[in-house]
């Protein structure tokens, strides 16, 4: 068992409510687009995750509706 192990999981969504809480009047015009341009990256592995588990539902129906 390693100290990880004993730590707290963070919680489902926390990394985007700390976001929304963020003060965007900190931020330069051009931090602010590297900003935005982070979070475009991260939905296109959002939706990159979506495509993946969506093909493995479609592969998984396909296996147990075999037949019918």
């Amino acid at each position: 068992m390693t100290f990880e192990d004993l730590e707290p999981r963070p919680q489902f969504g926390a990394a985007l409510t700390q976001l929304r809480r963020e003060d965007l009047d900190l931020y330069s015009v051009g931090d602010l687009g590297e900003r935005i341009e982070a979070l475009e990256a991260e939905i296109a592995r959002a939706r990159a995750a979506i495509a993946a588990k969506a093909a493995k539902k479609s592969d998984a129906d396909a296996l147990f509706n075999f037949g019918r």
